[in-house]
């Protein structure tokens, strides 16, 4: 990120802040708010009516309408839920559809909770197809009923054919905005057409060139348009070498050969080459973000979460993941209650055998990283996949060998043992190549199961390393030195 890249972001999250704590400022200097948010009878709009009658909510809401919504869900996101209602209560309803769907999917559902069947029409109705399709997992079932019948016939079409597709792929997506030409016609004649036009999709650095029956061909870049002669047909100046995608291709193909291509926008084509729609370095960035931070959430177990939901649906949302580390540490102890005697004989073993299992760990994790992240770039296959667990294999022997003898070293050296400190450097050696295995074969497993990889390889690598770790250490020093 460049300089002026990073001022530009740091000025924007500046803003933020600043109209966060303005909004909050406001907030505090009314004292009967509980009443008005008390009061469960009046509706969405009509309580809000009520409230911008005072001066200083109504300069509050001049500031809202003032906002990108971006910037509003953002503000949204950091207010806890009674603050976060009532100046949802604020916002223009032309405004709501998008502030919508550019909050994270648990803060959009309590925005939702707060609005009726009216609303949420109107909000949806400024919305385009693909847009809609973005929200519709949230709606209720009949107000999808109701989006539908509000829709023209190609919206409807648009609409089914975005939901239609699984989540993830290319046809999920995409957008329905673009703009095509023939390949027979001047550029001339592809000039007047888009004067008629009121606007040109965000986005669009190329026009899709296709046939009468909407065959892709190639692709007019807006900047050959610009600069060649007006009397020059489309067919001499277009590319045809075009990258396009697949509705069913997976998001995260195209995501890459974004990356590869320094794409603004591609052409999505069905099976017989007709362009069905496009995607957009917009739909790309969204998804990109939406899947790191569900990778992050993942890797700890955690789904989307409210920061201001109650404490007992936060408190759900974290128990799956805390019951398997329960199970797997209940494991690990009963591995260590195997070798009692040998602790009770030598304390020594109580004080280095965590040291066995948190090197392994770090270094699996290691492994399950570079993994994980090699995975997401198609950079394994069947052919390197045996040579790349046998690099694994060996980086842990090197680092097993230089690092367990140090440790052993400074074992020998704390608890004059040079048997105990042989037994140190065995142990780290076996549990680094443990590490290493299963942060190598468990991230190419879950894919294989077509699961997330990175979603749960953390747990199974901390589960190996600490139960065999601790076996092999006990176990190692029960045979030689109790």
């Amino acid at each position: 990120m460049s300089d002026v890249e990073k001022k530009h972001t740091q000025s924007s999250i500046d803003t933020v802040r600043r109209s966060l704590e303005d909004i909050k400022a406001t907030l505090g200097k009314y004292q009967h708010i509980d009443g008005f948010l008390g009061d469960q009878v009046a509706s969405r709009r009509d309580l809000g009516d009520e409230f911008i009658q005072e001066k200083n909510l109504i300069g509050l809401q001049d500031k809202l309408d003032a906002m990108h919504p971006a910037d509003i869900a953002a503000i949204l996101e950091q207010m806890p839920l009674d603050e976060r209602l009532l100046v949802w209560k604020l916002v223009r309803s032309n405004l709501d559809g998008d502030v919508l769907l550019e909050a994270s999917d648990a803060v959009r559902q309590t925005l939702i909770a707060d609005m009726d069947v009216q609303e949420l029409l109107a909000a949806t109705e400024q919305l385009d197809a693909d847009e809609i399709a973005d929200l519709a997992p949230d709606l209720p079932e009949g107000v999808i009923a109701d989006v539908f019948r509000s829709l023209s016939e190609t919206e409807r079409l648009q609409l089914k054919a975005a939901l239609s597709y699984p989540e993830d792929t290319v046809g999920a997506l995409m957008d329905f905005e673009m703009v095509t030409v023939r390949e027979d016609v001047s550029l001339d004649v592809v000039l007047r057409y888009l004067r008629r036009l009121e606007k040109l999709p965000p986005n669009t650095d190329k026009l899709f060139v296709v046939d009468r029956r909407e065959i892709l061909k190639g692709a007019l870049s807006i900047s050959d348009l610009i600069v060649t002669s007006p009397e020059t047909k489309v067919c001499d100046v277009m590319s045809t070498a075009v990258v396009n995608f697949n509705p069913d291709q997976e998001a995260e193909s195209a995501a890459h050969a974004f990356e590869r291509y320094d794409l603004v926008s591609a052409p999505v084509v069905d099976a017989h080459n007709r362009i069905v729609g496009r995607m957009t370095i917009t739909d790309i960035v969204d998804y990109i973000r939406e899947d790191a931070e569900q990778e992050s959430l993942g890797k700890v177990g955690l789904r989307d979460e409210d920061l201001f939901s109650s404490v007992w649906k936060s408190a759900k949302n974290r128990w799956l993941w805390l019951a398997v580390n329960l199970g797997t540490a209940f494991f690990a102890s009963r591995v260590i209650g195997l070798f009692e005697d040998s602790i009770e004989q030598l304390v020594a073993l109580a004080a280095l055998m965590p040291i066995v299992a948190a090197i392994a760990g770090n270094s699996g994790n290691q492994t399950v990283t570079l993994i994980v992240r090699a995975l997401a770039f198609e950079e394994i296959n069947k052919n390197n996949a045996k040579g790349l667990l046998r690099k694994e294999l060996a980086i842990a022997l090197v680092n097993g060998v230089l690092w367990g003898s140090v440790a052993g070293f400074f074992a020998w050296l704390l608890y004059g043992n040079i048997a105990l400190g042989l037994v140190m450097l065995s142990a780290m050696l076996l549990n680094l190549i443990v590490g290493a295995a299963v942060g190598m074969l468990v991230p190419l497993f879950l894919q294989k199961m077509g699961r997330d990889p990175a979603i749960g390889s953390s747990v199974l690598l901390t589960f190996s390393t600490d139960s065999m770790g601790f076996l092999i250490f006990l176990g190692m020093a029960t045979l030689f030195l109790v």
